[in-house]
């Protein structure tokens, strides 16, 4: 972006004064404010600022253009879509100088947040992934007949990462309408947009993806009114999704202590002759609707609201540390579900959770499935054929391929006041989605109180000679973020009654299935809709000498090992893993004073470590030995039959025990 900017002009237009003064006080409103935070940045009161200047002009126009129900995803230089919404000031302040009383008590800092109250969700700092929420939130819009938009905003480096090609993809191919805004302000941090893209605008990318683009000059509160207020009635009406580039300029740095050298000085000095706060003033006086006085006037009754606000922050008491309040807000509530059995039927492991998920869709009709072939086609392992037919592919949908982009519009729909359940095609697959679950879904109502209504169903396990892309089972990559419920059955009743409590959980959950269970187990199961309780393990085998603490297919293993053997063990299912039942393993180590942690993932890393550390930190003086570790081989899982069963823990299970017990 090194050509001359070309002047401003804001003629040609049917807005009423009204409507213009309205706009006026909106850009300066988010330019003091900034103008003072950068005096409280350099006092010491705040600790990072990412400052807006220059491009108040998008913020405000895009806000002021929208109803106020719909929703808008922010990023760092959106200060204006918070105080066009209204956000009160004092709040804004607490948030920034992290006070309790800002919108994540202290727990994140600038503007990674969030308010339903005013339909604002903010960014995390990976910066593309917020786009697919949007996606997610219009997807909402369009299943719920509500004539309404979302927008995201986005900057030219954020269209360099794959969330950005994923969310505009999802949204052009389910028709959502959304508007997806790319704020085009020549550098990423120091990166110069002629190593950002190659395209000659970045608005090029929209017909690639079936969908309308524009680029407009986003210093031009007008044009960017006049665009974000036109597109909006046109897709509440006719749902579709629209990119719009906004061309504007970086004049301060990424972020304050970023300086601005790599600029050259001639160019932020073009810009700043386009500052789209002084050029519309300056148009509104020509056109005699303001004047010296007036604007004087405005300028002190806002500089005079950012004081009061700031008085009532310096007010507010500093944030004082609870653990129990940290860990009980990473959490929304878990709702009370009444089980209601009916007759028990034998059922395949694959074919309970088919009737889980069944159930789970009568029961909640926001209840929305997402996958690679799982409408029609039925899921790989055909867990959701016939869903179709009863509940219609709005409801069972089909996704591209593409895990984080429909993570996040999962997420997306359940800030809208939706359940989505995401199945990964193969738990493998996760890795290509994992920045939205850790990062998004785990951190989200602990950072600002947004419940993360999603459920990743994890198709895992060897055993079945499907190679290392098809056989992994990865619950450590998870059990260490905090935020994440983990559940992993072992048989067809868990299977369904765990998979309803995850649906009805309002909190994001790992559902771990293994593979290798789908149709070689088979069990009796209640009909009906049978929640069970998240975090409860069961003793599967009772005995006296050893404990083995195990899940998924390692119940089976263990549980084989002692009947062939005579084996005086007890077997806990441990079901889930986070939250995980302590009070279980206790209980069973009182009476056997030995354990051995087994599980199908390899040892190092492996969640048995986990496991082997808090009991030797909570049950030492209950063990007559040391806790005794047995996984898979620190391999990837092979292929060939003989060399998979090398690789699985099974075949040593034996000797394990019996080297535990004569210790």
């Amino acid at each position: 972006m090194t050509a001359t900017p070309t002047p401003l002009s804001f003629s040609g237009h049917n807005l009423d004064e009204v409507t213009l003064l309205r706009l006026h006080e909106n850009l300066l409103r988010p330019r003091l404010i900034e103008e003072k935070m950068l005096k409280q940045l350099r006092g010491g009161v705040i600790s990072k600022w990412f400052s807006g200047i220059g491009q108040e002009a998008i913020s405000v126009g895009c806000t002021l253009a929208l109803d106020p129900k719909e929703y808008i995803f922010t990023m760092h230089r959106n200060l204006g879509v918070f105080t066009s919404r209204e956000v009160p000031l004092y709040r804004l302040f607490a948030q920034w100088q992290g006070k309790a009383a800002g919108f994540t008590k202290g727990r994140d800092r600038s503007f990674h947040f969030g308010s339903q109250e005013h339909h604002i969700v903010g960014m995390i700092s990976h910066l593309g992934p917020q786009l697919a929420l949007a996606a997610g939130v219009a997807l909402w819009h369009k299943l719920h007949d509500e004539a309404r938009v979302s927008l995201a905003f986005t900057g030219d480096g954020g269209t360099s990462e794959g969330d950005f090609h994923e969310a505009l993809n999802i949204a052009a191919v389910w028709k959502l309408p959304v508007i997806f805004v790319v704020e085009n302000n020549g550098y990423g941090l120091s990166t110069p947009v002629s190593e950002q893209y190659a395209c000659s605008s970045l608005a090029d990318r929209g017909p690639g993806y079936g969908m309308r683009s524009l680029s407009i000059d986003g210093n031009n509160v007008i044009e960017v009114y006049h665009t974000v207020r036109q597109l909006a009635r046109e897709l509440r009406q006719h749902p579709e999704p629209v990119l719009i580039e906004c061309r504007t300029f970086r004049v301060r740095g990424h972020e304050e202590a970023s300086g601005v050298k790599y600029v050259p000085g001639e160019l932020i000095a073009e810009w700043q002759a386009r500052d789209p706060v002084d050029t519309f003033a300056a148009y509104l006086h020509r056109e005699g609707l303001l004047n010296e006085e007036m604007e004087n006037r405005l300028k002190d009754t806002i500089r005079q609201e950012i004081e009061t606000g700031l008085q009532e922050a310096a007010e507010l008491p500093e944030i004082v540390a609870d653990t129990a309040t940290e860990v009980t807000d990473l959490f929304a509530p878990t709702p009370e579900v009444t089980s209601r059995p009916g007759e028990a039927r034998e059922l395949r492991f694959v074919d309970a959770i088919s009737d889980g998920l069944r159930e789970a869709m009568r029961a909640y009709p926001d209840l929305v499935l997402m996958g690679q072939d799982i409408a029609e086609y039925g899921g790989v392992f055909k867990i959701t054929q016939g869903f179709v037919e009863e509940f219609g592919t709005e409801r069972v949908r089909n996704t591209p391929l593409c895990e984080s982009g429909v993570i996040g519009a999962a997420l997306g729909y359940g800030i809208a006041g939706g359940k989505a359940m995401v199945e990964m095609q193969f738990g493998d697959f996760v890795t290509c989605g994992f920045n939205q679950i850790v990062n998004n879904l785990a951190k989200l109502h602990y950072r600002w109180g947004q419940n993360a209504d999603v459920v990743v169903r994890l198709p895992v396990g060897g055993g079945v000679g499907a190679g290392p892309f098809h056989s992994q089972t990865m619950e450590s990559w998870f059990t260490g973020v905090a935020g994440l419920k983990i559940v992993y059955p072992s048989n067809p009743e868990d299977a369904k009654s765990l998979l309803l409590a995850a649906i009805a959980d309002r909190n994001p959950v790992l559902f771990f299935e293994h593979k290798g269970l789908y149709r070689s187990l088979t069990a009796p199961v209640p009909s009906g809709f049978t929640p069970a309780p998240i975090g409860k393990a069961t003793i599967v085998w009772e005995g006296k000498l050893l404990t083995v603490i195990t899940y998924g297919a390692g119940v089976h293993w263990a549980t084989e090992t002692a009947t062939a053997n005579d084996l005086d063990i007890e077997i806990i299912d441990l079901r889930s893993l986070a939250p995980l039942d302590h009070a279980a393993i206790r209980k069973s180590l009182e009476k056997t004073s030995r354990a051995l942690v087994l599980h199908e993932a390899s040892l190092t890393g492996g969640f048995g470590a986990e496991l082997a550390a808090w009991i030797g930190e909570h049950c030492f003086e209950l063990l007559d030995a040391p806790v005794r570790r047995l996984a898979s081989l620190d391999t990837p899982v092979p292929f060939a039959a003989a060399l998979e069963e090398e690789y699985l823990p099974k075949k040593r299970l034996e000797a394990a025990i019996r080297e535990l017990l004569d210790y």
